[in-house]
């Protein structure tokens, strides 16, 4: 197949019955001629009905790629907002002048009509810009702006390495179009090389078996988390005709789904490194190698820091780059990554600034401060967010709890961002966990997430003069439950009179020096995995501290600690 300059793509001498998409749900194919028809009809209309500087928040993939080679065609910059949501829209209102999305083609689709005389089937300018939207280090979204020839040295550098085993295939994917691995291995490289499209991202395992039963060949482009659960598919190790290959970018594919592909189709897939800003910069197959080789045409070198710095045709410029990834180097050239140097991290495809998911949490009136951390899970990494709490916010845990608090601050972030990178797992506090130096080291918010060192979780702590609350999870393994009773395991008595303890100690460290414990009382067990609320009332005039312990809305124990007076204390 020959391809085709993205500039030259409108006065190609292509056939016009060359497919360029295939709609699976109408049983619909559209050619060429059909795609550059409807290119300068938009081009018509978006010249005098768009600004300058045009935000394409179209879903539909046909669509969004007339869309922006229209805008190529008037003169007009594409930007492509990494989101679509109200808010995310709101914090670039000054990047871009219009905003054009599906329901604005439909609503003008009839009123289209090609000018092609105004237009022509002439050559774009190579150096059309472009811009994209990521997450920056500052933690506020961040514009990288590229122009037409940056993507087409990409085109054709991934034609080189991979057009002859994608030949004639049928691109089919699950990734947005609005990020760069979906711009290119979706839309751009497709039309470059005369290689049909699939029209709607798969969102479900079974439409895989469905698109390559419409399509016999298929080349499929998907990320990390979706790979790892299609082998899950019944019938997945057999799927036929099998695709052609699996490519995967927006974070590592983990070693064992990797394997199930081998062990499925003879290789893994071809997984993508690279970003927004540099473009692809390496590839792997894990059945091969779990080190990165360079692409073809870049160059790459471990820099100050261990950081990575690459010199690329992508890039737009002939200088090194460097990037925030750390990585070593083995004896052939292909290089490892240890961990970014910064704190922009993906999941599931996407990628989230931790800055910028604090910024957003700290302006909302339940939160005095916030702090994010990635945490490993059974499956996948996942945020937890460690909340310091407001007046407000302490008023709203204590009146509505903590799940309806965190539900509150999930809507509150879900106006900015995906869903799949919104904190998982909350943590309240009454302050964020910082050193004697003044930092906020990682392994203390970690740290917040596991239990601590009597075994007990916090999920949550407020204060109210001197009173406190907490909400504590009592963990099945806890070592306490052992021979307590056997068959029977029920939390032990002095075990909570331990924590109301040390839990008052936190606050009133005289509390240690214990002169009597009065009015003791345990009315219900407590049971492995019992979600615990414990109340303390500090009385500093008689230091005396009260403590009560509810499960649900029952209550469980409940005593007043005594404690001595200390040396000192009289004037």
């Amino acid at each position: 197949m020959s391809l085709v300059a993205l500039h030259d793509l409108l006065r190609a001498t292509r056939a016009s019955q060359t497919p360029v998409c295939r709609d699976a749900v109408h049983a619909a194919s559209i050619d060429f001629a059909a795609f550059r028809a409807r290119v300068h009809a938009l081009a018509s209309w978006l010249r005098t009905h768009a600004g300058a500087r045009c935000a394409l928040c179209i879903d539909d993939t046909y669509d969004f790629a007339c869309a922006l080679f229209a805008l190529f065609a008037c003169g007009k910059e594409p930007v492509i907002p990494a989101s679509a949501t109200p808010g995310y829209l709101a914090d670039l209102a000054g990047g871009y002048d219009t905003v054009v999305t599906d329901a604005d083609l439909q609503a003008i689709g009839s009123e289209l009509t090609a000018d092609r005389a105004a237009h022509g089937d002439r050559a774009l300018d190579p150096d059309a810009p472009l811009t994209l939207y990521t997450s920056g280090s500052s933690g506020a979204p961040k514009a990288v702006r590229k122009t037409l020839a940056q993507f087409d040295a990409e085109v054709r550098t991934l034609e080189r390495e991979w057009g002859a085993l994608a030949g004639d295939a049928t691109v089919v994917a699950s990734v947005p179009h609005r990020h760069i691995y979906g711009l290119l291995f979706r839309v751009l490289w497709p039309l470059a090389a005369g290689r049909p499209f699939d029209r709607t991202a798969l969102g479900e395992p079974q439409q895989l078996q469905a698109r390559i039963d419409a399509y016999h060949a298929t080349v499929v482009v998907s990320a990390p988390a979706q790979l790892s659960r299609w082998p899950a598919l019944p019938g997945f190790a057999t799927l036929a005709p099998a695709p052609r290959a699996f490519f995967s970018s927006g974070g590592p594919l983990d070693r064992p789904a990797a394997d199930e592909y081998a062990t499925a189709f003879g290789t893994a897939p071809v997984e993508i490194y690279g970003s927004t800003e540099t473009g692809g910069i390496g590839w792997r197959r894990q059945s091969e190698s779990s080190a990165w080789r360079p692409l073809a045409g870049v160059a790459a070198r471990r820099g100050a820091e261990g950081a990575l710095e690459v010199r690329s045709p992508h890039l737009g410029h002939d200088g090194w780059h460097r990037t925030d990834d750390a990585v070593t180097f083995d004896g052939d050239g292909r290089f490892s990554l240890q961990g970014r140097l910064d704190r922009i991290v993906k999941l599931d495809g996407k990628r989230v600034s931790l800055p910028e998911l604090e910024a957003r949490l700290a302006l909302h009136p339940a939160v005095a401060q916030a702090a994010v951390v990635l945490l490993a899970g059974a499956s996948r990494e996942r945020v937890g967010a460690v909340v310091a709490l407001s007046d407000a916010g302490s008023a709203a845990l204590r009146g509505s709890g903590r799940v309806a608090l965190a539900k509150t601050l999930h809507r509150h972030l879900a106006a900015y961002f995906d869903a799949v990178v919104l904190p998982r797992r909350w943590r309240f506090r009454i302050a964020l966990p910082f050193d004697a130096r003044g930092k906020l080291p990682a392994v203390a918010l970690t740290d917040a997430f596991r239990p601590d060192a009597q075994g007990v979780e916090v999920l949550a702590q407020t204060r109210s003069g001197d009173d406190f609350h907490y909400d504590l999870r009592v963990p099945p393994t806890l070592v306490h439950f052992a021979g307590h009773f056997p068959g029977v395991p029920i939390l032990p008595g002095v075990v909570q009179l331990d924590w109301a303890i040390r839990f008052a100690a936190e606050h009133v460290p005289g509390v240690r020096a214990v002169a009597s414990v009065d009015r003791l009382k345990f009315m219900a067990p407590v049971r492995p995995g019992a979600l615990l609320s414990l109340a303390l009332s500090h009385d500093a005039s008689r230091r005396r501290v009260q403590f009560a312990y509810r499960l649900g809305e029952r209550d469980c124990a409940s005593g007043v600690i005594v404690y001595r007076e200390q040396a000192g204390e009289r004037a």
